[in-house]
């Protein structure tokens, strides 16, 4: 492969651990407040979660373009508070990430949490457990292949990323290039060998992503 190769394959991991790590953080708490809550804004939530499985990425990535850009609201708000610009930047392809693949994160924990029921914390809770014991004593280890699921999906997910990737982000090299656009840009060049090594890169790990998911799912017939 060539430096550029490399470059974009280093980017897009990076982007992709990254974004799953936020993901993680930010996904978990919603999740569970989505498992647990029985409040009418919850239908709202989960749809608003769950709207990038429908809307097309280059949609969801020109509003996140103008909401972030320099004559938009947030982006407005991120100068008055001396932060650089997120538009056609990592960070900005890391807060298009995590909105994008928000939805693969966040209902993998859901089902998982939901699925553990109230008597593991009804049991917990006569042990004079508090709520955070509770959560990394009990449902963590019981919800552990739900937070895997997760891990693997927004994760694979985020390196198939093209749409959003191209509207936030552009096509810089070395900065916002990650795999799906060095792809497109060999085959606008008719560079077919080039494209096929690193296509097939994505085709064999997205396999691999899956076949691991449903060796280990819970259940699964032996």
């Amino acid at each position: 492969m060539s430096p550029a190769d490399l470059a974009a394959v280093w980017l897009t991991l990076k982007l992709a651990a990254t974004t799953t790590t936020v993901l993680l953080l930010v996904g978990t708490p919603i999740a569970w407040w989505l498992a647990r809550t029985r409040h009418w804004v919850k239908e709202a939530l989960a749809t608003l979660v769950t709207l990038p499985l429908v809307l097309p990425p280059t949609v969801l990535g020109f509003y996140l373009l103008v909401l972030l850009g320099p004559d938009g609201p947030l982006g407005r708000l991120l100068q008055a508070s001396g932060l650089p610009s997120l538009p056609f930047t990592f960070a900005g392809l890391v807060v298009a990430s995590v909105i994008y693949s928000m939805p693969f994160v966040v209902q993998p924990l859901q089902q998982a949490f939901e699925a553990i029921g109230e008597q593991p914390l009804e049991a917990a809770a006569t042990l004079r457990a508090g709520p955070w014991d509770s959560f990394f004593a009990v449902v963590v280890p019981l919800a552990w292949p739900g937070f895997m699921t997760a891990a693997v999906l927004g994760f694979a997910h985020t390196v198939g990323e093209f749409g959003v990737v191209l509207m936030i982000g552009g096509n810089i090299p070395g900065e916002t290039q990650v795999l799906s656009m060095i792809i497109y840009n060999h085959v606008e060049a008719l560079d077919h060998d080039a494209a096929h090594r690193l296509a097939g890169g994505m085709l064999a790990f997205a396999f691999i992503a899956l076949l691991l998911l449903n060796l280990f799912r819970p259940g699964r017939r032996r």
